[in-house]
């Protein structure tokens, strides 16, 4: 079959959660997908915020945040794996201290700009599960636009592709601007107009209204 020689691809995807997905780790969510491949999929919900504010997180962790602009921020409940580990969704960064610098070769050299640990999203984002990049925030500095969790999303090999065969899930190509500029209670409907969709269509009982 056709489907066989090209396995889907959901990297830089959002899963936006069918109403009829009842799982409460997962209904309602949107999942940002960081990676897609045919042993499996991990990804971060980024519209559930758990009660712990970023500044809170930070104080945790024995740093102190000097970013102002995020001490209210929420951090989310990314899924129901690992959920005492921290995992930060940001845009890229470049490898000088002021954003210049093209030269990947060169990217060491400049402040903060390589993590210990960090997967590179086709498409443009990053994610960074370690420590240094909470260090160069605590300092005023990493990147600008950040999105932080506890826990992630996993899917075995074959799960993701058996969840949306039920229907459980509708894709469709991520756009930054949902995860970082659209408020969390607006995210779900704001990935669902990419779409074109609107949330009261999707209803299980649609058809009897």
């Amino acid at each position: 079959m056709a489907s066989d020689s090209a396995p889907i691809n959901l990297t830089h995807h959002f899963l936006i959660a069918m109403p009829g997905l009842q799982d409460p780790s997962f209904a309602r969510s949107v999942v940002y997908l960081c990676e897609h491949s045919e042993r499996g999929a991990l990804g971060l919900i980024i519209n559930k915020p758990s009660d712990i504010k970023l500044k809170g997180l930070f104080e945790k962790v024995e740093l102190q945040l000097a970013r102002h602009d995020l001490d209210d921020a929420p951090v989310f409940q990314g899924g129901p794996v690992q959920t005492e580990r921290g995992f930060v969704l940001h845009e890229p960064v470049v490898g000088t201290p002021h954003g210049e610098g093209s030269a990947p070769a060169e990217a060491g050299e400049g402040q903060g700009a390589v993590y210990a640990s960090t997967m590179t999203i086709p498409g443009g984002l990053e994610m960074t599960t370690s420590r240094d990049v909470l260090e160069a925030m605590a300092t005023g500095a990493g990147p600008r636009k950040v999105l932080v969790t506890l826990g992630y999303s996993a899917w075995e090999e074959g799960q993701l592709e058996s969840e949306l065969a039920e229907n459980s899930w509708l894709t469709v190509g991520a756009d930054p601007a949902v995860i970082f500029d659209t408020p969390i209670e607006q995210r779900y409907d704001k990935a669902l107009s990419l779409l074109g969709l609107e949330a009261w269509k999707l209803s299980p009982e649609a058809g009897h209204a």
